[in-house]
């Protein structure tokens, strides 16, 4: 790779590239190319990056916010002259690929990863087609899309959102720090989180939002036998309604919010089954993060967790907000036989999404992409 080449990385925050892309960055830099960050919230030391770009992007579609970052990234593009742009998360993807349709024919090559379209076959009517319409627009520019799942795929080559569709098994899990326990390591880690033996925990680490949908597991709680303890680790928006919940339906005690915690992997490794009650997802790297620790996971029913759960074998999947048919799932995963057997190949089933097997393949999409080849799948996606 020539070093002339430059590089820029976008997404929403920069925590979202701290969290999922550290390798990556640093691959690129590895490779002699320039390469720079474009992102919201708090800077981030990211390793490779040479400059950081403050963006503020909002989470309305429609901020005006928005719409002066896309002035803000047409000025960067014609200043820096990428060679190619990787953008990440829906919202940031959107405005900086509304950029480089204002660069004329002289572009960067754009690369999409797409983390999870936040709309599917559920979502109502108007509202999709108002998304699907943002991602058609800037079709004309996507380059490269990247898939985490089958249900975006499908959309992605049905409405040709991208030249080349690739599908991936998306940004890879640190199976060496995600690992099961072994039997003394979780006991000591639940004393650790002052949790009995004879408790069946619970976990779901997730920002708190809406679709993340954490109440719906609150009120579940009040349901379930006093057993049950569930954690949440975590923050965000909704986290100040979802305690309020917790202390309306008298379930505080057995409903731990820890905030936001960096030893996540003792939480999940401590736990017993890993929950999610979210509207849409990627390729979640919260659940496959449980499910390497040996976590049967019980998961809505929606793209991306459809991707992760073969019910009966690793998990169970139950109807997004269905409150009865969670407690049932909860249920059956929770009988000892069944956890064990479906902790078993929970562990097994997430081995192909591990950082040592996406890594090469990623980076080599990557590397075609800059030196403008088309690459093995993109090929076949053309044919």
């Amino acid at each position: 790779m020539k070093n002339s080449r430059k590089v820029l990385y976008v997404a929403s925050t920069f925590g979202h590239l701290a969290s999922f892309h550290k390798p990556y960055l640093a691959w690129l830099a590895q490779q002699g190319a320039a390469v720079h960050a474009a992102a919201g919230g708090s800077t981030a030391e990211l390793p490779g990056v040479s400059r950081y770009i403050p963006v503020s992007f909002e989470k309305s579609m429609f901020s005006p916010r928005n719409f002066a970052a896309v002035i803000q990234l047409r000025r960067v593009l014609r200043e820096e002259k990428y060679d190619m742009i990787s953008v990440h998360t829906s919202l940031a993807a959107f405005f900086t690929r509304l950029a480089v349709m204002t660069c004329g024919k002289q572009r960067p090559i754009v690369m999409n990863t797409a983390h999870g379209y936040l709309f599917d076959r559920d979502t109502p009517p108007l509202k999709r087609e108002i998304l699907l319409a943002a991602e058609r627009m800037t079709a004309p520019v996507t380059d490269w899309l990247l898939t985490m799942n089958r249900q975006d795929e499908r959309i992605a080559r049905q409405y040709r959102l991208g030249r080349h569709i690739v599908p991936t098994d998306g940004m890879g899990i640190d199976l060496a720090r995600f690992s099961r326990p072994s039997a003394p390591e979780r006991t000591w880690l639940r004393r650790q989180l002052s949790l009995r033996d004879d408790q069946l925990v619970l976990v779901y680490a997730a920002e708190f939002s809406g679709r993340k949908h954490q109440s719906m597991l609150i009120e579940a709680m009040a349901e379930l036998p006093e057993r049950v303890v569930l954690l949440l680790p975590g923050r965000g928006a909704a986290l100040d309604k979802c305690k309020a919940l917790a202390d309306r339906l008298g379930v505080r005690e057995r409903v731990r919010f820890p905030g936001f915690v960096s030893n996540i992997e003792d939480y999940y490794r401590a736990s017993d089954v890993c929950v999610s009650s979210s509207r849409s997802e990627g390729l979640p790297f919260n659940v496959m993060e449980a499910m390497a620790c040996g976590l049967p996971a019980v998961l809505t029913n929606v793209k991306g967790h459809e991707d992760l759960v073969r019910p009966g074998e690793n998990g169970e999947l139950y109807p997004y907000d269905d409150r009865q048919a969670f407690c049932r799932a909860v249920r059956v995963a929770s009988e000892p036989a069944v956890r064990r057997m479906m902790s078993e190949k929970a562990e097994k089933s997430v081995q192909k999404y591990g950082l040592d097997t996406v890594f090469p393949a990623l980076t080599t999409l990557y590397y075609d992409a800059l030196t403008g080849k088309t690459g093995r799948a993109a090929s076949e996606e053309e044919n």
